[in-house]
């Protein structure tokens, strides 16, 4: 209405989504914790340092561990909620990622101590939806884990047939063992995973998704 001052939006849109400033942060929180988190998890010798035990572990060798923490567990959760998301407003809904602080503390807290469960958040979202679309959402999620490990497996090859190491093998490596294992566990057809409200949408879709994903995750688990 004329003569109304509008309500100064917050909001940023990147990449076509809406991200409120809030849901930034969250995000944000959520891709350094869980970098930290897995810090901790995978360097043993940081952890004795922590809890007194000091020894010969360098900055740079903390630093390079953070980095690809970052760049593969961080990027392989965050990239699954957003697929949520985007799915989801493709279907008309309001969606945002919420992080769970309480759940990323215990994540941290669990690097520190030798056992690492984490469960960051989740996108939220509200509108009527079919038993089909809550099934494309919620398949969104491991489908992107799926294809994030195809792109990290390219210089995973590439690096196993040379024969290099260092921090790209790292990375490629990890990289493809976190979201092959994401990809797996979240096509579980059990309590809040994503496999259970696919199966609930559609058998067949379920285990043309699970079985393989499941599959290549016992498999990056035991054998990368």
């Amino acid at each position: 209405m004329a003569g109304q001052r509008r309500r100064p939006t917050t909001d940023r849109t990147i990449g076509g989504l809406s991200f409120s400033q809030r849901e930034l942060r969250d995000l944000l929180v959520a891709w350094l914790a869980l970098g930290l988190a897995f810090t901790f998890f995978l360097e043993r010798q940081f952890r004795r340092i922590v809890f007194g035990q000091f020894g010969g572990l360098s900055g740079a060798e903390i630093a390079s561990t953070f980095a690809v923490s970052l760049l593969t567990v961080g990027v392989g959760f965050l990239l699954h909620e957003l697929a949520h998301k985007v799915v989801a407003v493709r279907f008309g809904q309001i969606a945002a990622f919420k992080a769970d602080y309480r759940m990323l503390g215990f994540a941290v807290l669990g690097g520190l101590v030798g056992f690492l469960f984490a469960a960051p958040g989740a996108v939220v979202h509200r509108g009527r939806l079919t038993a089909k679309q809550h099934g494309l959402i919620a398949v969104a999620g491991p489908v992107t884990n799926l294809a994030l490990a195809v792109v990290f497996l390219v210089p995973f090859i590439a690096a196993l047939l040379s024969g290099t190491g260092g921090f790209l093998w790292e990375v490629a490596q990890m990289g493809l063992q976190i979201n092959l294992l994401l990809a797996g566990f979240n096509m579980l057809p059990f309590g809040p995973l994503d496999g259970r409200t696919v199966r609930e949408w559609s058998t067949p879709v379920f285990l043309a998704v699970a079985v393989p994903s499941i599959l290549l995750g016992v498999g990056a688990l035991f054998v990368l």
